[in-house]
């Protein structure tokens, strides 16, 4: 299974912003129609890997300050990888 490590900036939310989606119950944020700005982006054959690179790459100031985070992504889609199982053992 391949995986994306993206590395993002974080937007800022106005309080307004914040209070409008607690009332509404909506989302502060949707990456499916506003995606956050990329910064950089490694693909990684497993998982394994991937979390080595995620790791990596949150050893950045901006990461550890909290300007910006790290996101892993599965490229295929298989639910056991998502619920944090082994590529390749269906658990």
């Amino acid at each position: 299974m391949s995986f994306l490590i993206v590395r993002t900036d974080i937007r800022a939310a106005a309080d307004t912003d914040i209070a409008a989606a607690c009332a509404g119950g909506g989302r502060l944020r949707d990456e499916t129609t506003a995606p956050e700005p990329r910064r950089q982006i490694v693909h990684a054959e497993d998982r394994e890997a991937a979390l080595l690179l995620a790791r990596a790459l949150s050893s950045v100031g901006a990461v550890r300050s909290g300007r910006q985070r790290v996101k892993v992504l599965p490229l295929d889609g298989r639910a056991s990888n998502r619920q944090g199982g082994r590529p390749g053992t269906g658990t």
